[in-house]
């Protein structure tokens, strides 16, 4: 779901990891992680291509540290959306702002970690399947409040939890720097449009 703003952050002295990380992130939203080669990763790092492997087993094991730390932070952000108050409506509305926000900051890095699982092994799959598990929850409750408090009105909470979810992540497949709207923008109408997947009645 999200990325890692550590990737894409600018820093005087990136580390090895970091300067890793962000070749990694754009020749696998460039090339794809099957058409990126260790080589392409260490060169445009660089780096020897033998670098690579002094910090990271594999291609994929470098595929999954993106993975998962993108994944941890957007769970966290999310948690922090919803912590500021108690009203279903308020809490939906930042948390979609939150989201897709972070989505079109980050599209680059965005697109890889949601567009990439299938290049994963099955047990870093499982690992990041659970962790978006966790992110969906945190969608699923605030809406099931909204409905039992009657501000929601929506059949089946769960897909529409998984609908909002889809849609911000889908900001990441088409936002470009260069486009015709912000960030901020793309934010405060996926806001309306979320509320109103939920049936808002606000």
């Amino acid at each position: 779901m999200l990325t890692m703003p550590v990737v894409s952050e600018s820093s005087p002295s990136p580390d090895a990891r970091t300067r890793l990380a962000r070749a990694a992130v754009e020749a696998f939203a460039t090339r794809g992680f099957h058409g990126t080669t260790t080589r392409d990763i260490s060169t445009a790092a660089g780096m020897s291509p033998a670098a690579l492997y002094v910090h990271h087993r594999s291609k994929e094991e470098l595929l999954f540290e993106l993975s998962r730390v993108g994944h941890l932070r957007v769970l966290e952000m999310v948690r922090e959306s919803v912590a500021g108050s108690d009203d279903p409506v308020e809490q939906l509305g930042i948390l979609v702002e939150d989201f897709v926000r972070d989505h079109a900051v980050v599209h680059t890095g965005a697109r890889v970690i949601n567009y990439e699982l299938a290049a994963l092994s099955e047990e870093h799959l499982a690992e990041i399947v659970a962790i978006r598990h966790e992110i969906d929850l945190v969608v699923r409750d605030v809406i099931d409040r909204g409905v039992a408090a009657g501000v929601f009105h929506t059949p089946d909470a769960h897909m529409t939890a998984l609908a909002v979810l889809s849609l911000g992540i889908d900001v990441a497949r088409w936002f470009r720097d260069e486009g015709r709207w912000t960030p901020d923008q793309v934010a405060v109408h996926y806001r309306l449009l979320a509320l109103r997947m939920a049936g808002s009645v606000a």
